[in-house]
C-alpha cells in the first residue's frame, strides 16, 4: 500500500488492526495511548506532526509502505555476472 497521507496511514492501521481481530481499545492498551487517539489516526488526523513527515516523503518521492514484520532481509544484486571469455569460446568451439 502506498501512504501518501496521513488518512492512508489510518486506513493501514485498522486493516491491520481489524486482521489481528484487535479492538482499538485494546490495540489502544498495548500501544500505551488512548483509544481516542487510536480513532482519531484511523479517521487520518495527523498527530506528532505526521502530515509534515508525509509531505516530506511526497516531495522525495519516496513512498512508506506498511506491512508486516518481516525478519529476512533479501538483498538484490541484480542478475549473475556474465562470463564473456566463455561464452565466445563456447561459440568458436561449436563451429568446429
Amino acid at each position: 500500500m502506498r501512504i501518501r497521507t496521513p488518512l492512508d496511514i489510518g486506513l493501514a492501521i485498522r486493516d491491520r488492526r481489524r486482521k489481528l481481530k484487535l479492538s482499538q481499545a485494546a490495540l489502544a492498551r498495548k500501544a500505551g495511548v488512548g483509544r481516542q487517539w487510536i480513532v482519531a489516526v484511523e479517521h487520518g488526523k495527523s498527530r506528532a506532526e505526521l502530515g509534515l513527515v508525509l509531505r516530506i516523503l511526497s516531495v522525495l518521492k519516496l513512498p512508506l509502505t506498511i506491512g508486516p514484520d518481516h525478519r529476512r532481509l533479501v538483498l538484490d544484486d541484480g542478475p549473475d555476472p556474465v562470463d564473456i571469455d566463455a561464452i565466445v569460446n563456447a561459440a568458436r568451439d561449436d563451429r568446429t
